[in-house]
């Protein structure tokens, strides 16, 4: 252990405080963490703690939503810069426009979303229980934002609901995993599974063995019986299912890198805990608001 690494150990007891990491994080910000996992799995960590000061290490979103389960704690986003390309795609007026073009139809936002957008939102929903949340509602149209991908994805099972969908994306499974990079894995490697990502294009998920969220990948390569698979998702995956299954072999696509989660690093993790900041502070209106589906969210559970 660095010694970095072993005062951030120091740290979080003198602090009481706990780091959640997100699955696309560097390795030396997954060795630190104490959850270590996806979007879903994270926020309800997040809402379950008992310290005082939460750590999150991924992108405003993710943070904010922490900020927004836990109102009596404080909550740390080592790096704000550390942003969502896809979160950014719409915001609170933009979606409320949509909203009034067709009154009454509930709002389903995936959870890469500001704290804002929330806040117009009935339900929100993560790649793992999107499916879920969809089919929990009787109405037969749906707006789902903003992830158009994963719109699709969701429409795929829910065929008797029409999903009114809003064209953003992620760039990393947009634009950085291809068919064409999976098929030369798989020339390769012809023994194993292809896992990709639901944000991924449909072409994509058609040529894959297999679409999930980050934690779905995890479980699948837990229980296969097959000891070798393509990771169609953001390359750092890879290192959490290389450590927690060092006897099973992972190839990811290496171009696969979201650069805004690369911007938290181990001295950023220390300077924040050392100074507890910089602070994620929403105001309280929005928190309520944001709340009530981001709770629904969480109570639905995954799919």
């Amino acid at each position: 252990m660095s010694d970095l690494a072993a005062r951030i150990s120091e740290l979080k007891t003198e602090k009481n405080a706990i780091i959640l990491v997100h699955n696309y994080q560097l390795p030396e910000v997954q060795d630190v963490g104490d959850i270590v996992g996806d979007s879903f799995g994270l926020a309800v960590s997040a809402s379950q703690t008992d310290s005082d000061v939460i750590v999150f290490c991924g992108v405003r979103f993710m943070a904010e939503s922490a900020a927004i389960l836990n109102q009596d704690k404080i909550i740390i986003h080592p790096e704000p810069a550390s942003l969502c390309p896809m979160a950014a795609m719409i915001t609170a007026d933009s979606l409320r426009e949509l909203k009034a073009r067709y009154p009454g139809v509930p709002v389903v936002s995936y959870v890469n979303t500001t704290a804002e957008v929330k806040a117009e939102s009935d339900y929100c929903c993560t790649s793992s229980n999107a499916v879920k949340v969809v089919q929990s509602l009787h109405e037969s149209k749906i707006i789902f934002t903003p992830d158009e991908n994963l719109g699709k994805y969701v429409q795929r099972f829910v065929p008797e609901k029409g999903l009114i969908l809003w064209p953003g994306y992620c760039d990393t499974h947009q634009n950085r995993v291809m068919v064409a990079d999976l098929r030369a894995l798989k020339e390769e490697h012809p023994d194993a599974d292809v896992l990709v990502h639901p944000e991924c294009t449909p072409e994509v998920i058609d040529f894959a063995d297999f679409a999930y969220s980050t934690e779905g990948i995890l479980k699948h390569c837990q229980s296969s019986q097959k000891a070798e698979f393509i990771v169609g998702t953001e390359r750092e995956m890879t290192y959490r299912l290389r450590t927690e299954l060092p006897h099973k072999k992972f190839y990811p696509i290496e171009k696969a890198i979201c650069p805004n989660m690369k911007k938290i690093n181990l001295e950023k993790v220390g300077a924040s805990m050392e100074n507890l900041a910089p602070r994620v502070e929403l105001p309280r209106d929005i928190i309520e608001k944001a709340k009530i589906p981001l709770q629904r969210m969480v109570d639905i559970g995954r799919g």
